[in-house]
Formats: structure tokens, C-alpha cells, sequence
């Protein structure tokens, strides 16, 4: 299903943030993955936007590993502040789900 690229912009953030704690921690398995769960428009320089993000904010703690080709990969992890973001966005997210679901009962 095609979503509008302005409605996902509000929830990637936590959509990385759950894929980082689920234990994909580099930049293009994360893309894979959520390219493989159906955000097909999803491009990869989005989400490499959103982890510089992250790890600017603190969010992550990231390792360095050498690469066969090219650059350094940086691996993520969550710290303590990136989980208790990933708590808060899960208790927005359990809140508007629950609220469109009312509205959508007064229809």
C-alpha cells in the first residue's frame, strides 16, 4: 500500500528507533527490512537522515566497523535515552491509534 510520504514522516523516527531495538543496527538492513515490511517508497538516504538524528540527539551509541569496500560502517545501539524516546513514541502512537479508531466510530 502506497502511504503518503508526509504521513510517514512523523512516525519513522520511531519506526528506526523499534527496528534498532529489535536488533537491525545498520543503516541499509534497516531500509531492507522495511522495504521488505511494504514501505516500498522508502528511501535509504531517509533513513541514514533519521540515524545522523539519532546519534546527534544522543539517542544511539554507535560502533565503527571496517568495511570490505568503501567507508567505515556505523553500527547502532540504543541507550537509555533512545529507549525511554522509544516508550514515549509507543505511548503517542497507542493514543492516536486509539483516538482515530474513536473517530472513526462517530462516522
Amino acid at each position: 500500500m502506497r502511504i503518503s510520504t508526509e504521513l510517514l514522516k512523523g512516525v519513522l523516527e520511531g519506526v528506526v528507533l523499534h527496528q534498532i531495538d529489535a536488533g537491525i543496527n545498520y543503516g541499509y538492513e534497516i531500509t531492507k527490512t522495511l522495504r521488505e515490511l511494504g514501505f516500498d517508497d522508502l528511501a535509504e538516504g531517509t533513513v541514514y537522515t533519521i540515524l545522523v538524528r539519532l546519534e546527534k540527539n544522543e539517542l544511539v551509541n554507535v560502533e565503527k566497523h571496517k568495511s570490505e569496500k568503501g567507508p567505515m560502517k556505523k553500527f547502532y545501539q540504543l541507550n537509555d535515552a533512545g529507549k525511554t524516546r522509544l516508550t514515549l513514541f509507543w505511548t503517542h502512537w497507542d493514543f492516536l491509534i486509539n483516538k482515530m479508531a474513536e473517530l472513526r466510530k462517530e462516522d
